[in-house]
């Protein structure tokens, strides 16, 4: 019988397992505390007592890190008013807090998880951070309105932004993608509601994004795409579909692309989905035969190889962990 990290790496190569991975996750935090980390050190202990519980609770296949608390890297955009002003944007010094913390992060995470299961350290591509970094407080359509405008104006300065926060985000990475710490990088990347036309996005937007597979390739062996539809955003999937990974997760629901057919599209890498992630869904509100049936019918449609099952994006934080189990019992059922 394989361990939990030489079954997913079975799946991740496209080979034979005994079962069929499931991999889950949802945040421990709630969103005024995703970037409190630095501020409050009650939230990094709260992070983690919320792995803890998960694992013991759930004991998962595989770990996807939530870095609640450090959603972002601490760049200072308050004085960014205009496109040119982001010709003064900086690294974050080497020395700075936040990456110490992460590395706490990780390698607490680690201890909790133990060395055979893999974990997947979470970053946001540099287009979530700078669009984010942009909003007013609670407003995150108006970082992407003034992305998008700043894109008219001067793209070029743009991208040049987007490749100084993709160099922090590598510092980061070299330092928790290592032996006894994180095994490799989940990347979320996003274009909510195609904000951005796909030539801009692969233009200006997608190198920055490679840049960071590259430096995450080079580090670990495996790593993850999220194109993340949360809340039923769609994305433009063709921008994505050459990015160097080894594991895709899409919306499956949101784009209307089935792991089968996705499957095919992201070039027979691995994939990771099938349910939805909305309290209106089947996962969260469905009966257990009903649950059983569809994963029945994601077997039978996207096959049992390079397959994991799991949901569009992060699950409900309230969601009944018994439901989870259904989802794994089933699957290894088949």
């Amino acid at each position: 019988m394989s361990t939990k990290r030489e079954l997913v790496l079975k799946a991740f190569h496209n080979e034979e397992t005994e079962r069929i991975p499931v991999g889950f996750w949802f945040h421990f935090l709630e969103g005024s505390e995703f970037n409190a980390g630095l501020k409050d050190p009650e939230v990094l202990e709260k992070n983690l007592a919320g792995h803890k519980k998960f694992l013991e609770e759930f004991d998962p296949d595989f770990v996807k890190i939530m870095t609640d608390g450090f959603f972002y890297l601490p760049f200072d955009f308050s004085s960014v008013k205009t496109v040119q002003d982001l010709k003064n944007l900086k690294p974050i010094p080497a020395d700075h807090p936040f990456f110490e913390k992460n590395v706490e992060l990780v390698r607490r995470i680690r201890e909790l998880a133990g060395e055979d299961r893999l974990l997947f350290f979470n970053a946001f591509s540099p287009f979530n951070q700078l669009s984010g970094g942009l909003a007013k407080p609670g407003q995150f359509r108006s970082g992407l309105e003034k992305l998008k405008e700043f894109l008219t104006e001067d793209a070029a300065a743009v991208a040049a932004a987007l490749d100084v926060i993709a160099d922090s985000i590598i510092e980061l990475l070299k330092l928790v993608i290592k032996p006894g710490l994180a095994d490799g990088l989940y990347l979320s990347v996003s274009n909510p509601n195609r904000t951005i036309p796909a030539q801009i996005y692969s233009t200006f937007l997608s190198p920055a994004d490679r840049k960071i597979l590259k430096a995450a390739r080079e580090l670990a062996q495996d790593n993850i795409l999220h194109i993340c539809g949360y809340a039923g955003n769609k994305n433009i999937l063709s921008v994505y579909r050459d990015y160097d990974v080894s594991v895709v997760n899409w919306a499956v629901h949101a784009e209307e692309t089935s792991l089968k057919d996705g499957k095919a599209y992201f070039g027979n890498r691995a994939v990771i989905g099938g349910f939805d992630n909305v309290k209106e869904g089947l996962l969260y509100s469905g009966t257990k035969e009903e649950i059983e049936a569809y994963v029945e019918k994601i077997v039978a449609e996207a096959g049992k190889k390079g397959v994991i099952i799991g949901a569009d994006c992060t699950v409900p934080s309230d969601i009944d962990i018994e439901r989870l189990r259904w989802v794994r019992d089933k699957a290894a059922s088949l």
